[in-house]
């Protein structure tokens, strides 16, 4: 199997951490909430052995790249020039860019902002849509109303780092199980919005008493590790500027990505909540050129499903 090397870059200000593999042409590999670059474990290795230099970086704020303190700078403007300036960094012009979960809108907005750096794009569970009409916050209310919103939940500083630092193996177990395929709704109901059977996020989540055969003891150890270090602060700030990124992006409005593009998802993730996502998503992605539905799948997509997930994507990149 390809070895996996680590380094730290120096990329649009901060010091960034990086795991690579392979040598060609570059596939950069954007990982969500709460992970880290160890998401992308399965992919590494095999899109490298197929002819590919892989990188899957920490993304600011997570890991060991730099987390900065100032909430406002963890916009997606932020983010995306954090990619742009690692290809760059790695001596590339361009690259495909592939994203999960918030990784996904990093993948999205590359694509859309910055056409002529990032020639491709793959995103997994989180599907793209026209700007919304209002901030997202605002809308989130009128969704949800009196019942739990995580994402609301989350805007408060120093509020969900308490609550998720408490037991970082607990947080960690309930993530990554409450929003697998292996929970009766999946990641639905993570997202759903329950009425608030407790004022706190976990308790909206279910756990285990047995990992998925998807997740070993070594994985767990290894998110466990990485946030009893870090916290959650860094990941947690995404969210934190989900209406500052609504109003930074009004002069992108109506502009559509044109490159092409893949969809992956499964059918136990939060895309079912939507039953309207890829109409949605074809009316703003020109050549949307797949949307795979994975069966029996929730939200850690690549992980949950790493041979069906390697296998589309290696099809997606050799179709380029």
């Amino acid at each position: 199997m390809t070895d996996i090397q680590h380094r730290s870059v120096q990329a649009n200000g901060i010091n960034m951490h990086i795991a690579e593999a392979g040598e060609g042409p570059l596939v950069v590999l954007c990982h969500g909430f709460p992970e880290s670059w160890y998401s992308w474990r399965h992919q590494l290795p095999a899109l490298a052995e197929a002819g590919y230099h892989v990188v899957a970086p920490d993304q600011r704020g997570y890991g060991q790249t730099d987390a900065p303190e100032a909430i406002e700078e963890y916009t997606q403007f932020h983010l995306v020039g954090d990619v742009v300036a690692l290809v760059h960094v790695l001596g590339e012009e361009r690259a495909v860019i592939v994203g999960h979960d918030w990784g996904a809108p990093v993948a999205w907005n590359a694509a859309l902002w910055r056409p002529d750096v990032f020639r491709a794009v793959a995103a997994l569970s989180v599907p793209c849509s026209e700007r919304a009409p209002i901030p997202p916050t605002q809308g989130l209310k009128q969704m949800f109303g009196d019942r739990f919103a995580y994402v609301l939940y989350f805007q408060t500083p120093g509020l969900a780092e308490h609550e998720l630092q408490h037991d970082v193996k607990n947080t960690m177990l309930r993530f990554l199980y409450g929003a697998s395929g292996n929970t009766p709704d999946g990641a639905a109901a993570v997202v759903s919005g329950a009425p608030h059977r407790s004022a706190w996020f976990l308790d909206q989540v279910p756990t285990c008493d047995e990992l998925p055969p998807w997740l070993t003891e070594e994985d767990l150890g290894f998110f466990v590790s990485e946030y009893e270090r870090t916290g959650f602060r860094g990941g947690l700030n995404w969210y934190r500027n989900i209406d500052r990124t609504w109003e930074m992006s009004a002069p992108f409005q109506g502009r559509k990505i044109e490159q092409p593009a893949l969809f992956i998802s499964g059918d136990r993730d939060l895309i079912r909540m939507n039953p309207d996502f890829e109409e949605q998503m074809r009316a703003v992605v020109d050549d949307l050129r797949d949307v795979i539905i994975l069966p029996g799948i929730g939200h850690w997509t690549q992980q949950e499903a790493p041979l069906a997930t390697n296998e589309a994507l290696l099809r997606f990149l050799a179709d380029l």
